[in-house]
């Protein structure tokens, strides 16, 4: 996500020159530059004029800081005003209220709504070890209910039944009553999604907010849809008292015009980004660090948490306690490693929340591509046992077969042998702890001025 502004912003903003103080014209060639990376990343055009305006109105006459240059002063007010444009401040679920909490999921079809809903069921019971029910009012959509179903029994969440001939306020009314005897925390209602804003839809979703009176009614809409999204999202807002919105497909958007829009258009806090398909793939919406990640200089706060929430602990110690016996890093161990990393979201994932990562040259970040790592386990799965803790017996006639086994060439075999190579030396003088030491080590990073902009200092 923001791929295409963070390079156009890294380019411009580094190039202020001047002394002391920011004026009209010095900064007037960024303002311009800003001011078409947004459009060219569908912002829409109210929230890029508001946003020009007060950047310039707070940049120009400002002094600047003696331990900063003027660009990383303009720097620090874009920051600041990109952060203001999202909602400042993490937006959290509003649980407070007698059990059940019940959230409502509005949005058009194709979203991802059922998904998010079983994403969020997924983050209430793991992150803040709540007992939730789900159940789907879409009684239109044939495969809309078995969908929901089939997620609850992959994240072991329950799922109230209910069938398409019911109506949804019968369905809605019959699981609150359900989720109130068994004492459930949370009741979240997917409801149906339309091809676009209708009023048989909007009556509907109206009658079952007015019976259920939810505590939380959020909007699910895709951000690859740009400012569409913001649009789409206000015209819910005045039918329904939308609370917050859910952001969808944040990893195949390139541009982030909807992120940036959506709270100036509608007022309501984006609350959760949807970053992958798999049903742990959301995140708290953080509207500080994303102004980071825009401006390249990364977010080593919430890889920091990802690490620590998503790392096998058990199999780090274990790592940890082979090296200190002394045995030896193998490639069973690479291969734990590469899993581990793939399971936060790839290589790609994790260093675009490492400061300066989106000034590497080209060469280095074809190197990142997570089409590598999946050769790399095919490789390995290739492998005998005996290869596997023995690496050095690879040679010849074995780097032969393991490529043909793995669809690859000899030339990705010594690679992979390489690259392993440098690990096993690296995990040497960490004596063990793996990914989660080499991670924690990443904590100087923030106090250590290595912003994207040549050591932009943190606030």
């Amino acid at each position: 996500m923001f791929e295409n502004l963070t390079e156009r912003l890294s380019k411009t903003l580094r190039n202020i020159s001047g002394r002391g103080r920011l004026t009209e014209d010095n900064i007037k060639d960024a303002l311009r530059e800003v001011r078409m990376a947004l459009l060219e990343a569908d912002v829409a055009l109210p929230v890029v004029r508001d946003f020009i305006h007060q950047v310039k109105q707070k940049a120009v006459g400002q002094d600047v800081n003696k331990s900063l240059t003027p660009g990383q002063e303009f720097i620090k007010i874009v920051q600041n005003e990109l952060t203001l444009a999202m909602g400042e401040v993490n937006s959290e679920l509003n649980l407070a209220t007698q059990p059940p909490a019940v959230l409502l999921m509005a949005g058009l079809q194709g979203a991802g709504k059922t998904t998010s809903v079983a994403k969020l069921a997924t983050f209430l019971k793991n992150k803040q070890k709540k007992k939730v029910l789900m159940v789907s009012a879409d009684v239109y959509r044939p495969a809309a209910i078995k969908q929901l179903e089939t997620l609850g029994q992959a994240i072991q969440v329950d799922v109230f039944p209910s069938q398409s001939q019911q109506k949804p306020l019968d369905i809605a009314q019959n699981a609150l009553k359900h989720a109130k005897l068994h004492f459930y925390d949370v009741l979240i209602i997917d409801t149906a999604g339309r091809l676009h804003v209708d009023s048989d839809m909007m009556t509907e979703i109206k009658q079952l907010h007015q019976a259920i009176n939810p505590i939380e009614t959020l909007f699910v809409v895709d951000a690859m849809t740009g400012q569409d999204a913001a649009n789409t999202a206000k015209a819910f807002n005045e039918a329904l008292p939308l609370t917050g919105v859910i952001l969808t497909k944040v990893d195949g958007d390139a541009r982030g015009g909807a992120a940036l829009s959506i709270r100036h258009i509608t007022g309501k806090p984006i609350k959760f980004l949807g970053m992958g398909e798999k049903t742990d793939a959301l995140e708290p919406f953080y509207p500080d660090r994303i102004a980071s990640r825009i401006l390249g200089m990364g977010d080593v706060i919430s890889l920091i948490e990802e690490l620590q929430s998503k790392v096998d602990h058990e199999k780090a110690e274990k790592i940890a306690a082979k090296l200190k016996k002394g045995d030896k890093f193998d490639l069973n161990d690479f291969l734990d490693q590469l899993k581990q990393m793939r399971d936060m979201g790839g290589m790609t994932a994790m260093l675009a929340k490492l400061p300066g990562v989106g000034q590497l040259p080209e060469q280095v970040k074809s190197q990142m591509d997570d089409k590598i790592t999946v050769k790399m386990e095919a490789m390995i799965n290739s492998m005998t046992l005996k290869e596997r803790s023995n690496p050095e017996i690879i040679k010849g006639s074995r780097k032969r077969r393991i490529a043909a086994g793995s669809g690859t060439q000899v030339q990705d075999v010594n690679r992979l042998l390489k690259q392993f190579d440098d690990m096993q030396r690296m995990m040497k003088k960490m004596k063990g702890g793996g990914m989660m030491k080499m991670m924690r080590n990443m904590k100087g990073l923030m106090g250590g001025g290595m912003g994207g902009f040549g050591g932009l200092p943190r606030r």
